[in-house]
């Protein structure tokens, strides 16, 4: 089962600039490789990522089969009011997860 760890500072002063941290548990199957048996393993990869805050995107990436298990994607924004980030990952087979964390701007 997919499982996503947000790092998020709790608390920023207003106009600062903070990184934020994801982790999302997936394995990421190619498609490139093949069973003993010569067929080829089904391509299962996650292809999107989007974080907004405040419902307004603020990062979004396109992924590709090269990246690795368990994509670790990191990046930075600005903050000028208190409010929520909510982070979506999107991928083949129908995969979809979610997960949000809020912030307190001082």
């Amino acid at each position: 089962m997919p499982s996503a760890l947000i790092n998020v500072p709790a608390k920023a002063k207003r106009g600062s600039v903070i990184e934020i941290k994801t982790l999302m548990s997936h394995i990421m199957e190619t498609g490139y490789r093949h069973t003993a048996s010569g067929s080829v393993v089904p391509r299962d990869i996650i292809t999107n990522f989007t974080c907004r805050f405040n419902g307004e995107e603020v990062f979004r990436a396109d992924l590709y089969p090269a990246i690795a298990a368990n994509p670790f994607i990191t990046f930075f924004t600005t903050v000028t009011e208190s409010g929520k980030f909510e982070f979506e990952w999107i991928g083949d087979k129908g995969f979809s997860e979610t997960a949000q964390a809020s912030i307190t701007v001082e």
